[in-house]
């Protein structure tokens, strides 16, 4: 394990302020139980204990859990537990009031934290807890800056037919830094295409669809989606372009080929996502353009295909 990844999480201050206003509205001084899934270097739990938490049960793995163990007693976290498990793992887990989980990425269900909330929510949870994140929707909107388009198809530019290897280039999805005026719209148009609600079951599998009538002509070289997450009371946490800065970013789904649409036509995306502890994370998308004669070109493109055979 390289500490260099967590030490981005605690640089992130949005995130943690975040987190923190989260859990000061739901716990009780002396009174609230909590348990920190995901604790990482123990940054959350440290945060709820001080905040009057009666009890705190961090879970984590592997080395990172041997540093946070060693943070805990450098804090003198006496009401703090350490867990050196994955939460599905643990037998007859401590049942608590709270339950914080920071296990989301760029991607906002890749690091499995449906399956692990769904769990812990049956397991973990008394009647009337509460689960941070409350709940987590994911917007989708046209991206309508070249430049991102330009730079996956660098391969064009050698002189020779690396066309092949292009096509598995735009079989990918791509972390990067998006503003407004680089979607459709300024970012107005875009759209949720899934909601997750962690106080119910929800499956793994996630897809959703939305369509955009354009009321005049763009270029549309891939999609952007972001997550936002509510966590608790009012205090929100997102990925959007033009939120506040953190060290998560949007995600680029490139096209193929770029859609050239008219005013009154009509693209569309649909996403899907599979995401397991045992098989990691899938994600496909579509494309569709409805001319003005309602003739529909559709382009398919999957993750799997962006890797090397």
């Amino acid at each position: 394990m390289r500490i260099e990844y967590h030490r981005t999480l605690i640089a992130d201050r949005v995130r943690n302020a975040a987190f923190e206003r989260a859990l000061a509205t739901v716990i009780k001084p002396g009174k609230t139980i909590v348990a920190d899934i995901g604790a990482g270097t123990g940054l959350l739990g440290l945060m709820a204990a001080k905040l009057g938490a009666r009890e705190v049960y961090l879970y984590e793995v592997e080395e990172v859990a041997s540093v946070a163990a060693k943070v805990l007693k450098a804090n003198r976290a006496r009401n703090c537990h350490l867990m050196p498990c994955h939460s599905m793992e643990m037998q007859d887990p401590p049942r608590v009031d709270v339950i914080v989980s920071e296990t989301l990425g760029n991607y906002a269900f890749e690091e499995n934290i449906i399956e692990t909330l769904n769990d812990a929510r049956q397991r973990f949870l008394n009647p009337g807890g509460v689960i941070i994140p409350r709940r987590i929707t994911q917007a989708v909107a046209p991206v309508v800056a070249e430049r991102l388009h330009k730079e996956l198809c660098v391969w064009e530019e050698t002189g020779f037919d690396l066309s092949v290897a292009q096509t598995m280039s735009l079989n990918n999805i791509y972390v990067r830094t998006l503003k407004p005026k680089d979607l459709l719209d300024g970012g107005e148009s875009a759209k949720t295409w899934d909601a997750v609600d962690f106080s119910r079951h929800n499956a793994s599998t996630r897809k959703g669809e939305v369509v955009w009538k354009l009321s005049e002509p763009a270029t549309v070289y891939g999609f952007a989606t972001w997550w936002t997450a509510q966590l608790a009371g009012d205090v929100e946490l997102s990925t959007a372009p033009g939120a506040p800065a953190t060290h998560w970013e949007q995600l680029y789904f490139p096209l193929l080929t770029p859609i050239e649409a008219r005013a009154g036509e009509t693209i569309g995306v649909s996403l899907r996502s599979r995401t397991s502890m045992e098989a990691g994370t899938h994600v496909a998308w579509a494309a569709t353009h409805i001319d003005r004669k309602g003739r529909t070109a559709r382009q398919a493109l999957n993750l799997d295909k962006g890797f090397l055979p």
